[in-house]
């Protein structure tokens, strides 16, 4: 292949803050005092806070070092399936970084916080055209938050109904918090095996679906990236029971303008703006996970609500019906600024557009891969494409081995060891914002390691020998961590 782009370069090692520095040494000028100076007392001094005395470079050098030993989405390619890693556009931050936005106090009463209310309020509709749900709470602060919303909106419809119901359905391609939001929900998780095409089967949901099953949580496209083809039958069962569909959306970059998720049977969903719609992930920030829903759902939705009377905007809590609060306030709002800054700048096309390139990437690593890594399901995928280290075991190299490796040919890792329906997984997800150089240079390292694990295996099991630390003893670190020191 072309020469890599992983080197090892000029790393430097960075010390504590505390281990920098000198006595006097000072980064920063005080403004003249207005106050006289008032000396500390002794007995006091001795327990004041332990800062280090540091110079403007000591702190520069410092976090730019720091900075160095990180990988992130704007770095790289972040190739993490089932979790949409895409590049942050910067007309986002500063967008949610005008002053009227980031300065406005979380109390500020409804006349002086019009704009961030209109704001709220149009992005709720946004979001329910994006989905072709009827209404939406953005409170939750992410994914788990809006399925633990959705879950309580479930059952406050039951408990309305006079129906008392104790079971969820739960396939084993939906994402893995699933299962703890309906449990804290008093719900008991039902499992549901998928078929041999890796999606959901009609018959097995109705041979489990019964009248104390208060719905089903899917997700959709579903964790092997594969669409469920099946899910308007699946919704048909499920609601011919009584019973409500729930939608994990936090696939929908691969069907934004594409799938309305109403119309195929969905009552419930919750979206990852942290996901999908480009707001940092992680490290990068916080999360919101609003949470949309049928008109027939609405009355449960979280308070306050942002309502419109006579051109004006607040705040309401006047819904008696509702689940109450989730979250302080309107949730995560510097996150939806920043969802709303690319929902606007993109338009209906190109948020589209964006879907439809995503899933053609995976597509594009799905069919250049095939062949190097076993591919479990050979078919379309959506935005994600799942292989296996099957073809590799033969030379006891493992999906984990292959992972370190890529480190060396300067690629973050994919998301390895899920689907748990998939033995050794390799689930890669590109997203729509990688140029197709960029895949091409994926593609080719992967083929390289594919040809290392026959030819020369060991250097696998040894690898990542690039970064700055190299393989680490991972069962050591999860057994006995060092969270000091």
């Amino acid at each position: 292949m072309k020469a890599s782009i992983g080197t090892r370069g000029l790393i430097l090692e960075e010390p504590l803050l505390w281990e920098k520095g000198g006595r006097g040494r000072r980064g920063m000028s005080l403004p003249r005092r207005d106050v006289e100076r008032i000396p500390v007392p002794e007995d006091v001094a001795g327990d004041g806070p332990d800062f280090p005395d540091l110079s403007e470079v000591d702190v520069v050098r410092h976090y730019t070092r720091l900075s160095q030993w990180n990988f992130g989405v704007d770095t790289g390619m972040y190739p993490l399936g089932s979790c949409t890693m895409k590049y942050n556009p910067k007309t986002n931050e500063r967008q949610a970084a005008l002053a009227g936005f980031a300065g406005a106090h979380p109390m500020l009463p409804a006349p002086l916080a019009q704009g961030i209310l209109e704001l709220l309020y149009h992005l709720e509709r946004y979001l329910c055209e994006i989905t072709g749900m009827d209404a939406a709470s953005l409170q939750p602060a992410a994914g788990a938050h809006g399925e633990l919303a959705g879950m309580l909106i479930c059952h406050a419809h039951h408990r309305r109904q006079g129906r008392v119901r104790s079971k969820i359905l739960i396939p084993d391609t939906a994402h893995g918090t699933n299962p703890a939001s309906a449990s804290l929900c008093g719900f008991q998780s039902i499992p549901v095996k998928s078929g041999p095409q890796g999606m959901l089967e009609p018959a097995a949901v109705a041979a489990l679906m019964d009248e104390q099953t208060a719905g089903i949580m899917v997700t959709n496209p579903n964790t092997l990236g594969l669409f469920e083809e099946n899910i308007r039958q699946v919704a048909a069962i499920v609601h011919a029971k009584g019973g409500l569909v729930y939608c994990d959306g936090a696939n929908m970059n691969a069907v934004m303008g594409i799938v309305d998720m109403q119309a195929v049977g969905v009552d419930i969903l919750h979206l990852n703006l942290h996901k999908t719609f480009s707001t940092p992930h992680g490290g990068g920030g916080p999360g919101s996970g609003p949470v949309c829903v049928t008109r027939a759902l609405e009355r449960f939705l979280p308070v306050p609500r942002v309502v419109k009377r006579r051109g004006r905007y607040a705040l309401s809590e006047q819904f008696p019906d509702t689940v109450g609060r989730l979250h302080a306030f309107c949730g995560n709002v510097g996150v939806q600024l920043k969802a709303y800054s690319y929902i606007l700048s993109m338009g209906a096309a190109n948020l589209k557009r964006a879907s439809q390139i995503a899933v053609l990437n995976a597509n594009y690593i799905k069919s250049k891969l095939k062949g190097a890594y076993h591919l479990p399901y050979d078919r379309p995928c959506m935005h994600e494409c799942v292989f296996t280290d099957q073809i590799q075991s033969a030379q006891k190299v493992s999906t984990l081995d292959i992972a370190k490796r890529l480190m060396d040919y300067g690629f973050h890792p994919p998301t390895v060891y899920f689907p748990l329906v998939v033995s050794g997984a390799i689930m890669v997800e590109p997203t729509e914002t990688e140029p197709r150089e960029n895949l091409d240079g994926f593609v080719e390292a992967m083929r390289a390691i594919a040809a290392e694990a026959q030819d020369n295996p060991e250097l696998l099991h040894q690898a990542p020998t690039s970064p700055k630390l190299m393989r680490l003893d991972e069962t050591a670190a999860a057994r006995s961590p060092c969270l000091s020191d």
